[in-house]
């Protein structure tokens, strides 16, 4: 969810108006997946790298955090909505962290919508503490080194009880990964938009989804198209 910085600064407001912006971006998003009738729907709120950014902005970032879950948290579990955060939350204070308990406990049992909010989170740092827990099982004697496997770290990463990630999109303009869910999307069809995230809304995401819609997914294999060809 990219641009909301630049989109306060065309409209010469501070870059928390973008922030707020952003959250109603948010809601009709979550509310377009609903209708869609997807399985899951991951949201990139917060890296580990925008700890780098002025105080006074992480600052207002995380109060926003804290008010939009208690503002929705109640309306997310009415549509029967799952709430997940990923990511090493532990750098949250307090009143976040018991937040995010709370929240994902009052939605744990709902069997529509799952909604992961990547929050304090990286690509690398979901692998790295994927690896950890083999190493304990090594350790502990579980596991054998020569054992592990593609399915053996799928089970230790976030989100290793949904499916891989078909879609990823991102807004404002930029063309990487930005270390996002770097093992899910190893076979994802990617979508960019010049589209700042406040102006994200469902013609934009409708057109993300007939482009996907379009796309040829092999997954390693040849169609038969390409085996009369060869």
């Amino acid at each position: 969810m990219d641009g909301n910085g630049r989109w306060a600064k065309n409209q010469q407001k501070l870059r928390i108006f973008g922030h707020q912006a952003g959250v109603k971006a948010v809601r009709s998003a979550v509310s377009f997946a609903v209708i869609h009738r997807f399985k899951a729907l991951t949201l990139y709120a917060f890296s580990s790298e925008n700890w780098n950014r002025s105080n006074q902005e992480v600052s207002a970032l995380m109060e926003l955090f804290v008010r939009s879950l208690d503002n929705e948290i109640k309306s997310l579990h009415h549509h029967k909505i799952r709430l997940r955060i990923i990511g090493d939350t532990s750098r949250f204070g307090i009143r976040l962290q018991e937040l995010i308990r709370r929240s994902e406990s009052l939605t744990s049992k709902n069997k529509g919508l799952t909604l992961n909010i990547a929050a304090n989170y990286s690509g690398r740092w979901d692998i790295i503490q994927g690896v950890r827990k083999l190493a304990t099982r090594v350790k502990e004697g579980r596991l054998h080194p020569e054992e592990i496997n593609e399915d053996d770290l799928c089970q230790v990463v976030c989100m290793s009880e949904l499916a891989p990630v078909d879609l990823v999109i991102r807004t404002g303009g930029e063309y990487r990964i930005s270390n996002f869910l770097l093992w899910q999307i190893a076979y994802a069809e990617l979508f960019f938009t010049d589209v700042l995230w406040p102006d994200f809304n469902d013609a934009v995401f409708e057109t993300a989804l007939n482009a996907f819609a379009q796309r040829e997914r092999r997954f390693g294999r040849i169609t038969p198209h390409d085996a009369n060809t060869s």
